[in-house]
């Protein structure tokens, strides 16, 4: 594990990198690993660091089916609510216009106040568990996407963002912005795409 800084210039402690995963893995099964992909160097970096719970557990606790994306009418009113922000300094805790956001809080508000979805305060794990994972390929716009270790935490995913499409999101960095989940250091710290239950927005 190696200090770095994030895309703001925030000091973070980075996910562990290929080479670790394939060095580690390869003395624990005395195997050669091959094509590993980045997503499951992700996956294994949980795995050393929060034990084998985390491969299958991990805390989310939706078992419904996953459901539909939102209709471009509801992503609309939640992108209408979640703009307003853009620029909005990052606050740790923050979780209103009156005291700004940080990535959950921004999340939360967003999601409430457009009335697409009720989403009380809570984390970005908190809000990871309550969604049904897809797969990038899946991913559709209201969608979101969730991080790891982009700072020291016992819970895996510590960052979050609106998916809107294209491979970019809108979130909490400092300030609110659009971002590229593709760039270096956002794809080395991906760690799912999730969605919410159909809320009244639908």
């Amino acid at each position: 594990v190696a200090r770095s800084t994030d895309e703001d210039g925030n000091e973070v402690i980075s996910q562990c990198g290929l080479n670790e995963a394939l060095a580690r893995v390869a003395a624990v099964t005395g195997k050669a690993t091959d094509n590993i992909t980045q997503q499951q160097v992700n996956e294994l970096c949980s795995v050393l660091r929060f034990g084998m719970a985390s491969a299958g557990d991990d805390g989310n606790t939706y078992m419904g089916p996953v459901p539909g994306a939102y209709s471009d009418a509801t992503f609309a009113k939640l992108m209408e609510e979640a703009t307003k922000y853009i620029g909005y300094p990052y606050v740790w805790g923050g979780s209103s216009p009156s005291t700004s956001f940080d990535c959950s809080g921004f999340v939360c508000w967003s999601y409430t106040h457009s009335g697409v979805y009720n989403l009380p305060r809570t984390t970005a794990q908190g809000i990871y568990n309550q969604c049904a994972k897809i797969s990038k390929a899946d991913a559709k716009p209201g969608d979101l996407v969730f991080f790891t270790r982009t700072y020291v935490s016992s819970e895996p995913v510590t960052h979050i963002g609106i998916y809107v499409g294209e491979n970019q999101m809108l979130h909490c960095g400092n300030p609110i912005k659009y971002a590229s989940i593709e760039t270096d250091y956002w794809s080395s710290h991906f760690y799912a795409m999730g969605r919410l239950p159909i809320g009244s927005g639908e």
